[in-house]
């Protein structure tokens, strides 16, 4: 019986001193990320997976570098999804067959339409494009950074358009994944037009 106790006292000293600590050790780490770039109201600094849980420097700007990828590339998905569901398309055949550009509908259900061999080489340029940006990202930045310089822009000025590039691709983010969600649901991924009265006839004819 007293052994009994004893485990559980010990097991609740144990609890009641653990969170506290890592209570203190977040506490830390928000003290130490929270005057950051991309940590602004609403949300102030928000990391509700716990990605940087005894994160250090090194792996906040490596985290920093994949998110401001992401919100570019969404941002460009965003832009090409807007410009294909205009209409517009490339001019000529995306094979030796023939088949022509304009025969490719928009969105997700463009993977349907191209053939196993063109998505794959799509997935190697992409890959080819890493590659290169990895050779070049260091003079790219530099280079941005001197264009900044020139133009006259202070510390803030400079934080303050970093800082919407990351709103922007955080809202790009969140709006393709909407995108193709509602195309899968019901084929309306403009469904906000449709909220308005103005739906879009998405992929017709396709």
């Amino acid at each position: 019986m007293f052994r009994t106790v004893a485990v559980l006292a010990l097991v609740a000293s144990a609890s009641a001193f653990a969170p506290k600590a890592m209570n203190a050790r977040r506490s830390a780490l928000k003290m130490s990320f929270e005057s950051e770039v991309g940590a602004q109201p609403p949300l102030g600094f928000w990391d509700p997976l716990g990605l940087l849980a005894d994160a250090d420097q090194e792996r906040f700007d490596r985290l920093r570098t994949v998110e401001i990828k992401h919100g570019r590339i969404s941002m460009l998905a965003i832009l090409g999804h807007l410009v294909t569901t205009a209409g517009v398309r490339l001019p000529g055949a995306y094979d030796l067959a023939g088949d022509q550009f304009a025969d490719v509908p928009t969105g997700l259900a463009a993977f349907g339409k191209l053939p196993a061999a063109g998505v794959a080489q799509i997935v190697g340029f992409i890959g080819l494009i890493e590659l290169g940006f990895a050779q070049i990202k260091d003079e790219l930045e530099a280079d941005c950074e001197a264009r900044m310089d020139s133009a006259g822009w202070d510390a803030a000025k400079k934080d303050s358009k970093r800082a919407i590039e990351l709103n922007n691709g955080r809202a790009a983010q969140m709006g393709i994944l909407a995108l193709m969600v509602h195309e899968k649901l019901d084929n309306n991924p403009y469904i906000i037009n449709s909220l308005l009265g103005a739906p879009v006839d998405f992929n017709a004819g396709f």
